[in-house]
């Protein structure tokens, strides 16, 4: 299928290229090869193990996942598992499950694996005494870190920090990067407030109280289909789904408006730029509210792309504007990464595509970086101890493992293989929308980060399970979305049976 695409048409169609807007250098580590590379797809990127397609020999879930749910629904509820996996068969782009069935998994584990099952360099960096040592010995790093522990930050995590953002906090997931990253917005807006002076003791005894001045009014706004985790701080600033928000008593913070645009963007350009001019003015109206009322906002949390609402995309200009805002009215921007960073896009963080005059205030990560943490700038760093801390603070032994993929994605050209099959796998799209505008429409994407609407929920599920019984492993997001997350290593050969194979079950839906 991929004879049939042009694969100069896709940046221009799916308005790809971003308006330049300031400098600022490239990660030292990991920035972007050019794009001249070659096409042909090299095998070093894959493992050499992957299996040479799809087997599918049983429903799935089949029997014995089945079974392996029934045991555990006896001591856990976890109503979401899908099927059990057998990650010693699993290999690169290629997901096997307990009943042998062997899928192109374009999920990868909602978008948290970087270079596919059993990697070899990553097999070679866990079989090290260095390894062994971390697990058996794990450290409370905010107390008792190891000697070795600064230079690993700075070798590995501070090698591909976003620019401008010269300090890093590491934490366990992408919820607590977030719920810690907001802490770190309200603690610097008091602080202003202060204008720097000291706590009193009114503040820090009526804080044990839970009461003002030590517990100051403040909020962070949020936008309508965000996903930023399933604490509370965090839900109080998510807004894809009911049920993760329902029964749960939250902050009562702001919400405003995520773009929405008309796609295909090159015959909505009047339009959607309207759009963008109309929630860049519902932010200041927020910000002005909320001064208002005596509940200031102290930051606003942002994704690149709203992963878990429908795979929403804002404009360059839509950020730049949000940050303009952001300047303007002293308020922190923080950029959640946990999805959108590590290279899925064809950069190491999404945001760079968006050409921001500065780095935003905070960025977090997690998922394809294998731990999580905050970059942040130097200005916002607490000036007193235990105050963004937990027994753990981060996991050494997933520096050693996130080493391994950084030089991985290096020495194979991975963000410029990531750029060029996105870019096939956008014009390969385009094509099945325009044959198929029922069941694929709306694509959008940065490198192989993609997703396409479904004309219902109905027709959305079926597609997934028709794809699952051909071998194709996806994800959805939304109320009709399908999304793409695959590795840094899916090639062209993984697309053609991606592309060859949606075409068959789109052709087979709409005959219905």
């Amino acid at each position: 299928m991929l004879k049939q695409i042009r694969r100069n048409d896709c940046r221009k169609l799916f308005g790809l290229a971003t308006t330049a807007r300031g400098g600022g250098r490239q990660n030292s580590r990991c920035q972007p090869q050019s794009t001249a590379a070659k096409v042909s797809v090299d095998n070093n990127n894959c493992n050499n193990n992957e299996p040479p397609g799809p087997n599918v020999i049983t429903p799935i879930p089949g029997p014995q996942s089945q079974q392996l749910m029934k045991e555990l629904g006896e001591i856990q509820s976890m109503k979401t598992i899908q099927f059990f996996v057998d990650y010693e068969k699993s290999q690169g782009n290629y997901i096997v499950d307990v009943d042998g069935n062997t899928m192109l998994d374009v999920f990868t584990q909602i978008s948290s694996v970087p270079l596919g099952y059993n990697h070899p360099a990553l097999l070679d960096a866990v079989s090290r005494t260095e390894m062994a040592t971390s697990l058996v010995n794990r450290p409370a790093l905010g107390v008792f870190p190891g000697a070795k522990w600064s230079n690993n930050l700075k070798d590995v995590l501070m090698s591909i920090a976003p620019p401008g953002l010269d300090n890093i906090i590491t934490m366990m997931c992408g919820t607590c990067s977030n719920e810690n990253a907001m802490k770190l917005m309200f603690m610097k807006y008091a602080e202003n407030l202060r204008e720097g002076r000291d706590f009193t003791k009114e503040e820090l005894d009526s804080a044990m109280r839970g009461e003002m001045p030590g517990i100051p009014k403040m909020s962070i706004l949020s936008f309508h289909g965000s996903f930023h985790g399933r604490s509370i701080g965090c839900l109080s600033v998510t807004h894809s789904k009911a049920i993760h928000l329902v029964d749960i008593p939250l902050m009562g913070w702001p919400v405003s408006d995520f773009p929405r645009y008309k796609y295909p963007l090159q015959d909505n350009v009047r339009e959607n730029t309207a759009e963008d001019e109309r929630c860049l003015a519902l932010v200041e109206e927020k910000i002005h509210n909320q001064l208002k009322e005596n509940c200031p906002i102290a930051g606003i949390i942002v994704e690149p792309v709203q992963a878990e609402g429908g795979d929403h995309h804002g404009s360059a200009a839509w950020f730049q504007g949000l940050q303009d805002i952001c300047k303007k009215h002293n308020i922190r921007l923080l950029i959640d990464e946990v999805q959108t960073g590590g290279g899925a896009t064809g950069a190491m963080w999404c945001h760079e595509h968006y050409n921001l005059t500065d780095a935003p205030d905070l960025v977090t990560f997690s998922k394809k970086m294998l731990t999580g943490g905050i970059y942040h700038k130097t200005d916002l760093r607490p000036e007193q101890g235990a105050r963004v801390f937990n027994t753990w603070v981060g996991e050494p032994s997933k520096l050693i493992i996130l080493d391994a993929v950084l030089k991985t994605i290096q020495r194979d050209s991975l963000l410029s293989q990531v750029t060029r099959v996105g870019d096939l796998m956008s014009a390969g799209m385009l094509d099945l929308c325009n044959k198929y505008p029922n069941i694929f429409a709306n694509y959008r994407s940065k490198g192989t980060f993609g997703a396409f609407d479904c004309a219902s929920p109905e027709i959305r599920d079926k597609l997934i399970g028709e794809m699952r019984k051909q071998g194709v492993h996806l994800g959805v997001c939304g109320e009709s979305t399908v999304r793409f997350r695959p590795t840094l290593t899916f090639n062209e050969n993984h697309l053609d049976l991606l592309l060859t194979n949606l075409n068959t079950v789109g052709q087979r839906i709409d005959a219905v």
